[in-house]
């Protein structure tokens, strides 16, 4: 019997066997990027975490339902509704309009997010396509009193009338007064209150360029509402996953929460909460707002493998920080290549051995034929099925729990040493466990590199000195190709040239 899977339920702060509200089907809605820079790998941690967990459910034999938004409008530079439009802040420091600023790091992102192999959403939902979705629910919002207009005439989500505001985040509410310590907003009868509707007239906003009309005035959707009413959308009012960082536990998601609720009176409105921890950059959460931060494509121009972050963060369960460093990323890409050089030789002996079996099959006679596969496979099955097994039932248990990613890579290594089980076996076990971690190892291929004619040169020369056994001059020549960026290994018949990375 197969371990069940239990995730991590943010919202009751334990392990929980995963049963879906339909069988065999999984509503699962990610939160998606900002689109107003380039994303960085903290940001790419998340949505590589999230692509575990998709593989996971369906590696499990759930039929998947993938939303992701894009935040082209509303998202303000400080989730308390303050500051400027993050789109809008953009386009004026480039010169271009917020339309094509979204589609300008819209195209960074996919582009990013298949370098690292991240399965493309089912459904990819912009912000500004579903203005009219966000009216109609902020409409049902306020049909059920839980809206109010403030001085600057914003509609606001009014939190004190919402007993279960905070409950994701286990917030203390009688501790979160206007005060000393939270600063007093006229526009808010409550510090915590947040917009559902910004407005043009008589706010600071009047020179916003993406605007659209409401019954409320002319304005624009809050960032909050975006993500409740695309998710509704998408998966009905009732879902079973929502994803995202741990960062967007106390504001953002506290509030998609209280809007989804109190609009479809649904609870709860998503069964299970899956947050994934930060990539810290130092002692610190990797962030554009700290000027600390790294993107792929500064890392391949440091010669790095976008596979090799992937590797990375296969390394950490993805609900833990993880701590980014060049060295850290530097012995990931090292082992990446390790383990691909192995299972390249795997898969020569696999195709091998499968290439010989159809010609086997051909040669003999239906008799002989069944005879000697009954025999083969009493063989295997008393010899490495067994263990193989084994290293399945390893693997999905590691997997299950809550997705122990790195005891699941580390039991992959396992089946990379066992010397019980035969090249072919190890192949064929190795791909599988890859359709969970998604490294492309099925794809590896003979690199082919064209040796200079210098290093040749060098190298039968070295060659001929060992043979005279002068072995200070064999070395000389061995430093002299090591300068021009090659390594050379000496092997029974003669060497092998390999180009250093």
């Amino acid at each position: 019997m197969p371990p069940k899977l239990k995730l991590y339920n943010t919202l009751t702060r334990k392990k929980e066997i995963f049963k879906p509200i339909k069988k065999n089907s999984v509503g699962m809605y990610c939160c998606g990027p900002t689109v107003y820079y380039y994303a960085h790998v903290g940001n790419l941690r998340t949505f590589i975490s999230e692509d575990i967990l998709r593989r996971v459910l369906e590696f499990n034999g759930f039929k998947v339902k993938h939303v992701m938004n894009l935040t082209d409008v509303g998202h303000l530079i400080s989730d308390q509704d303050k500051g400027e439009d993050k789109i809008e802040k953009e386009a004026k420091k480039e010169k271009t309009t917020p339309k094509k600023i979204a589609e300008k790091y819209t195209k960074f992102f996919f582009n990013d997010t298949g370098k690292l192999n991240i399965l493309m959403p089912h459904v990819v939902c912009k912000a500004t396509d579903h203005i009219q979705d966000m009216i109609d629910l902020i409409k049902k919002i306020e049909k059920n009193r839980y809206t109010y207009q403030g001085k600057n005439s914003n509609i606001y989500f009014n939190t004190e009338k919402f007993k279960d505001y905070g409950k994701l985040a286990c917030l203390d509410l009688g501790g979160q007064k206007a005060g000393a310590r939270i600063k007093i907003d006229k526009n808010k009868k409550n510090p915590r209150d947040f917009v559902l509707w910004f407005s043009t007239k008589g706010s600071k906003y009047k020179g916003h360029v993406l605007k659209w009309p409401s019954p409320w005035g002319e304005g624009w959707p809050g960032w909050h509402i975006e993500c409740s009413a695309m998710s509704i959308k998408y998966l009905g009012e009732q879902f079973d996953i929502h994803c995202g960082g741990v960062d967007l536990i106390p504001v953002h998601h506290t509030n998609e929460i209280a809007q989804a609720e109190t609009a479809t009176k649904k609870k709860p409105w998503v069964k299970y909460w899956y947050h994934l921890g930060w990539l810290l950059f130092g002692k610190n959460k990797m962030s554009k707002s700290t000027g600390k931060i790294q993107t792929l494509t500064e890392l391949e121009k440091k010669g790095f493998d976008p596979l090799a972050f992937r590797y990375l963060c296969l390394t950490a369960h993805p609900r833990s920080e993880l701590n980014f460093t060049l060295e850290n990323l530097k012995s990931a890409q090292n082992s990446l290549e390790n383990l691909r050089k192995k299972v390249l030789g795997f898969k020569k002996e696999f195709l091998k051995n499968s290439n010989s079996d159809k010609t086997q099959e051909k040669s003999l006679s239906k008799k002989n034929k069944s005879i000697i596969n009954k025999k083969s496979f009493i063989s295997k099955e008393k010899s490495n099925l067994t263990t193989s097994s084994n290293y399945r039932e390893k693997f999905l248990n590691a997997i299950n729990n809550d997705l122990n990613i790195p005891k699941a890579l580390s039991t992959l290594w396992e089946v990379v040493k066992d010397n019980n089980l035969s090249n072919s076996e190890k192949y064929e076990l190795i791909i599988e466990f890859d359709k969970i971690l998604g490294l492309e190892l099925s794809e590896v291929k003979e690199e082919k590199i064209k040796i200079p004619k210098k290093i040749k040169e060098f190298a039968e020369k070295r060659l001929g000195l060992r043979k005279e056994k002068n072995w200070g001059e064999a070395d000389k020549l061995r430093n002299q190709i090591r300068k021009l960026g090659w390594e050379i290994r000496d092997i029974k018949r003669g060497y092998e040239l390999e180009k250093k990375r």
